[in-house]
């Protein structure tokens, strides 16, 4: 989805990126979140599963984003911080049925860290965001 304020940018000449986009040049109002990592709203854990861990951090960046008027189509940037690489790698196809679930086939900039832990000891993932309003 190409929304007005939104362009997303693709090198001439450049294979195209699959799950995310090389860059995104954005007008309007900015919204930032913060680091969300896969517990619910009373900062209680569900799971030690990283599919189930990144799919409640993803629900998450939605409520603050719905919480500043803005939903999954405004983002432009996310940052992921994982724990396990391999969990990542292995579990693809499960990461982009959530990730499709949870924020559509809507794919900003993104960052991928392997990190050695998060500051909560039962985090697997960690995911901050970035997105734009319209003006």
């Amino acid at each position: 989805m190409n929304l007005p304020h939104l362009q997303f940018l693709q090198p001439d000449g450049w294979a195209p990126p699959r799950g995310y986009a090389n860059g995104v040049a954005a007008e309007g109002r900015m919204v930032f979140v913060a680091g969300q990592v896969g517990w619910n709203g009373l900062r209680q854990f569900e799971t030690d599963d990283f599919v189930a861990q990144v799919e409640q951090a993803l629900l998450n960046v939605v409520a603050v984003l719905r919480s500043a008027g803005a939903g999954p189509e405004h983002l432009v940037r996310m940052t992921w911080y994982v724990t396990d690489k391999t969990a990542y790698v292995t579990r693809q196809k499960e990461l982009g049925q959530v990730y499709r679930n949870v924020i559509g086939r809507h794919y900003p900039a993104m960052t991928l860290l392997v990190v050695a832990g998060l500051l909560e000891d039962r985090a697997l993932v960690e995911i901050e965001a970035t997105a734009v309003l319209p003006a």
